[in-house]
Order: structure tokens, then sequence, then C-alpha cells
């Protein structure tokens, strides 16, 4: 199992959170770790630990930094990724993030009045995520959005259209962005992904991915890929919009 640590043994209740946190997630509760990653809960936040400090620790904030700097001052629903959505045309689609990961983009996509759904299968993604969702609800400059993302632990390759038919709230947009395979470290790739990578694997099933989420999406399913990567399943989308470091490839449904 993963090893969850507090940051202190003098807080009691720190303690409290971090065991019921190892309960939550499936995780290893321990007073410290010698393993190469771990889980570490703080005052302040959860925060994913490099034991041989080559990154420093990696947690997610919606309220400040670069995720919050891109709230402000991203171009709105002129940019790129609001385009392959849809965002441009429609007002306030619901959007079901189906690799949420570490829920940058269904930010922007909540930021922009978009309705999200995250979904996210690795429970120590999960587990940061939810932490963030947790603080951003206490924070009056984000509060607002942060309601209008909805976050559910699950494998989405086993999504159905009767699981659909049980939420509240109905996707008409499905996004997906699959862990692709860095062949070697390169200044385009961010220390923290690579980290990622190392825990949670490639998504090596992306193929049935997309054929998942073509087979539910009413509107259209928009796949984040790396510039030069193929197609997913090898399938054309309806068209592509691309970026300096990577595309958006666009299959409409509807």
């Amino acid at each position: 199992m993963f090893p969850i640590i507090p940051s202190t043994l003098a807080d009691q209740a720190l303690i409290k959170k971090t065991r019921q946190l190892a309960c939550q997630w499936a995780f290893e509760y321990a007073a410290g770790s010698s393993e190469p990653f771990y889980l570490q809960l703080t005052p302040e936040h959860l925060q994913l630990i490099t034991a041989d400090q080559s990154a420093g620790p990696v947690f997610i904030d919606f309220g400040s930094g670069a995720v919050d700097h891109r709230r402000k001052f991203g171009g709105g629903k002129g940019q790129t990724l609001a385009k392959a959505v849809g965002l441009h045309k429609t007002g306030s689609p619901v959007i079901l993030d189906a690799t949420a990961g570490m829920g940058k983009d269904a930010f922007v996509f909540a930021s922009l009045g978009a309705s999200v759904i995250l979904m996210e299968r690795s429970p120590v993604s999960a587990a940061l995520l939810s932490d963030a969702l947790e603080r951003g609800q206490n924070n009056p400059e984000i509060s607002d959005i942060i309601k209008r993302m909805r976050f559910i632990f699950y494998d989405a390759t086993n999504i159905t259209e009767n699981t659909i038919r049980q939420w509240p709230d109905k996707p008409d947009v499905i996004y997906l962005d699959p862990m692709f395979p860095h062949r070697k470290k390169t200044a385009q790739v961010k220390k923290e992904m690579l980290i990622f990578q190392k825990i949670t694997g490639s998504d090596l099933d992306s193929d049935q991915l997309l054929a998942t989420a073509l087979n539910i999406a009413p509107k259209r399913v928009v796949v984040k890929r790396p510039i030069k990567a193929p197609y997913l399943n090898q399938q054309q989308p309806s068209y592509t919009l691309k970026m300096k470091k990577h595309r958006f490839d666009i299959y409409i449904t509807s």
C-alpha cells in the first residue's frame, strides 16, 4: 500500500486526519517512511514527497500559482482549450474530465462557467485532488468555481450509458488527457508529471478509453495529445486544434 504520514507527531488532530485519509484511500498509515515516494499531510495541505528530494513537494492549490494566474489572464473562452470543448459556442456545458490528474484543465473549464465532473482512478491523484477541492471551498475567491466541480473516484474505462443515467448531471462533452509515456527527461516534461508517471504509470489503455468515450458522449470527445503523438486508437478526429507543444483532437459525436 502507498504510505501516508503526518508532517509532525506533535499534533494529534493531524495524526487523526492522516489516519482517516489512510482508511479512506486504502493507504498505509505510518509515523515516517523510507519509501521513494509517499504522501504527507501538513496543516496546510496534502502533498506528495520524493524521498531523494529530486523534486519539491507536489500538491494541488487552485487558488494560487500558475493555476490562479491562468484563471485571471489565460484568455477566457478564446483560448484554445476552451474552443476545443466548445465553450466559445455554448454557455455552460457539462464536461466530464475522465482523466482529471491534477485537475488543472478541469479548473479552467469551471472558471469559464462549465459544470465539470472530475474522474480519476489513481488513489494518489484522487487524494490530492479531493484535498485541493476541499480547501478551495473555503477560499472566497474561487469557492463559486469549486462548486461547479464534482469529483468521482472511478476508472473511466468502466463507464457505461447506464452509469451516466444515474448521475444528476449528464455530460455533454468528454475530455481525455491520458498520461503519455515520456521516453526521456526533457525541459518540456515537468518534474511533477514525471513523478506522477512513476507512481501511476502511463495510460496504456487509452485506446479503450477513447472507444468508451465515443460510445457515450452526446456531443463531442476531446483528446489532448503531445503535438507529434499518434491518434488514439489510430482513429482520425473530426478536426484538430494545434498549439506549440500539444494539440486537441476533437471527435464530433452529435
